[in-house]
């Protein structure tokens, strides 16, 4: 019997005692171990597991988690970021590494805690806070944004995420004038970013019309808020309504400058030469230094094909009130070349290119200039440009009309 129970009973039993394991082993009679044997291959394997632990650095760690995110696994850079931070938890940017694969997963509440704690250990890295910063915008949390973008921003004022994501923080909370002013900045650096401008274009917008608002409640028939309320409508490309704005602040001040150069640019836009050409004279009798109403004119005289001594004394005079204005030195060059002075042209249309490289028609104008004095190449090269300006602009129209196109089918659906 005492047999039968010792091959139902357990042959060994593990006791824990420090670092040390055992195996007891039973006695035959069942009541007590016989003795204890240190488990030395449990102990050797543990002891090698810590050794091989200790041995691994934290550059080697990283190595093997960028390697692991390279290769798209995810859950295993997580884990060695997270050693990293295990056996060197006043590392910096082990917290900014480990916060920027949570936000590459868009996984920002993640990311916002593991980037609160490591600039709690080092304040000093402008990566983690402008992370930190989109994080928190992503969130929501736009107030809590604003700190660390301008933390960001302060260390590094170039870096255009940062002041991006501050503006669109700002104009969350409704700061639009400080919205403004880093989406200007943003404009200078980034001349080409659609959004950019998009952006800035509805900041003012919504500026104009608080101050159009403030404005009417002031005074809603002063000639101010009819010119504001006009320019509104012109920047919406509402021509008609601002030309009925435009007519009351005539009425109202007629010998008032501006008015009447207003109302001049909202039928000039409308191609209206002969109410345009008007109002612009009568512009330049209120205000005779009025260098956009006096190109203008000539810009008329040279669209109805009328005139080019005309036009050509008008420009003139335009730039010499205002010699850096562009577009009157283009007007000029083609009173010009309509005159059969090309010669005369040329340094025209070169400074103009200069000053708009990406104005199709300046290089045309030019390539004619070339033309006429004889200089074919130049001309060419000239043509070549154009055409290659011309493409791309055409390619550009073509894919904002298929936008609208495909958002007109979207909303329909």
């Amino acid at each position: 019997m005492a047999t039968h129970r010792a091959l139902t009973e357990p042959l060994a039993t593990h006791i824990e005692s420090g670092t040390m394991s055992y195996l007891a082993l039973p006695h035959a009679s069942g009541k007590r171990p016989l003795f204890l044997v240190p488990c030395l291959i449990s102990l050797m394997t543990i002891v090698a597991a810590n050794a091989q632990n200790v041995s691994r650095t934290p550059e080697e760690l990283y190595g093997e988690a960028k390697t692991a995110e390279a290769s798209g696994d995810m859950a295993a850079a997580e884990a060695k970021y997270k050693e990293i931070l295990r056996i060197a938890p006043r590392l910096g940017p082990a917290y900014n590494n480990l916060g920027l694969l949570y936000f590459k997963q868009r996984q920002f509440e993640k990311a916002a805690q593991v980037l609160e704690r490591g600039l709690k250990v080092d304040p000093k890295m402008p990566s983690a806070s402008a992370l930190l910063g989109i994080s928190l915008y992503e969130l929501g949390r736009y107030s809590d944004a604003i700190s660390p973008l301008q933390n960001a921003l302060g260390a590094n004022p170039k870096d255009n995420n940062a002041e991006l994501y501050l503006a669109r923080s700002l104009l969350k909370l409704g700061r639009d004038d400080g919205a403004a002013q880093h989406l200007q900045k943003l404009a200078q650096r980034q001349p080409d970013s659609q959004e950019i401008w998009y952006l800035l274009g509805k900041v003012y917008m919504k500026l104009s019309e608080q101050a159009l608002a403030k404005m009417n409640a002031i005074d809603p028939n002063s000639v101010l808020a009819h010119e504001m309320s006009g320019e509104i409508m012109e920047s919406m490309k509402n021509y008609d309504g601002a030309i009925v704005e435009y007519k009351k602040a005539v009425e109202m001040a007629p010998h008032q400058a501006g008015t009447h150069y207003a109302l001049g640019n909202a039928y000039w836009n409308l191609a209206q030469w002969t109410a345009a050409t008007e109002q612009f004279h009568q512009e330049l009798s209120n205000d005779p230094h009025n260098c956009m109403a006096q190109w203008k004119l000539g810009n008329i005289l040279l669209e109805e094909n009328i005139q080019p001594e005309e036009a050509l004394a008008d420009t003139e005079k335009a730039l010499a009130a205002c010699p850096n204005l562009n577009q009157a030195r283009v007007d000029h060059a083609r009173a010009l070349l309509k005159l059969n002075r090309s010669q005369d042209a040329l340094p025209e249309l070169q400074v103009a290119v200069k000053s708009n490289p990406d104005e199709p028609t300046i290089h045309f104008l030019l390539a004619q200039a070339y033309r006429a004095s004889g200089k074919t190449e130049e001309a060419k090269a000239e043509m070549q440009v154009f055409a290659k300006l011309e493409e791309t602009a055409r390619a550009a129209t073509a894919e904002r009309a298929q936008e609208v196109i495909k958002n007109k089918d979207e909303a329909s659906h």
